[in-house]
């Protein structure tokens, strides 16, 4: 005869209440990525975090994102003319899922990051980056896009500029 083993009892009232993030409940910060303004306005961006702080940084103390345990996702707000600066992701993979708006989405050759590929995506168009690919990203539409982005980890590293990038020696 098998045994049954006795589970925890679940409060499923509890598990999906606490699993939700509405988007009414959802700030964009504009803040997190702020440093990269010393470069000009163009690098001007916005977090909505619902899944772990991505790699934008510590943001630990916000009791309004949901515990990351595998991967974090958020939302970018790509404003009208502003540009994702290229950057490395290390350790993880990055994709893009375009809500809002038109992108131009860069990949970068790894030694030489002057060489590139470029695709422009739409409403519900992705692309997944693979880690230690350096990318960049800016707005091609009049209007701001709305990008929804997952990063393959809990705690992601901080990304890293490469030379050709124009945020390379900026510091937070």
């Amino acid at each position: 005869m098998s045994e049954t083993v006795n589970a925890p009892t679940i409060d499923l009232e509890e598990l999906i209440d606490s699993s939700i993030a509405s988007r009414e409940s959802r700030v964009v910060d504009f803040d997190t990525l702020k440093f990269q303004t010393k470069m000009g306005d163009k690098f001007r961006r916005g977090q909505v975090r619902y899944i772990g702080s991505g790699a934008t940084g510590d943001h630990s103390d916000d009791n309004n994102i949901l515990q990351a345990e595998h991967f974090t996702f958020s939302n970018m707000v790509l404003p009208a003319g502003c540009v994702g600066p290229e950057h490395t992701h290390p350790d993880v993979e990055e994709v893009f899922f375009v809500l809002e708006g038109q992108v131009e989405f860069c990949v970068h050759d790894v030694e030489d990051g002057t060489k590139t590929a470029s695709r422009v995506l739409g409403y519900r168009d992705l692309i997944r980056v693979p880690a230690g690919v350096p990318r960049s990203l800016r707005t091609v539409s009049e209007d701001d896009a709305l990008i929804c982005v997952i990063i393959g980890a809990k705690k992601p590293e901080i990304p890293f500029y490469p030379p050709t990038s124009e945020m390379h020696g900026v510091t937070r």
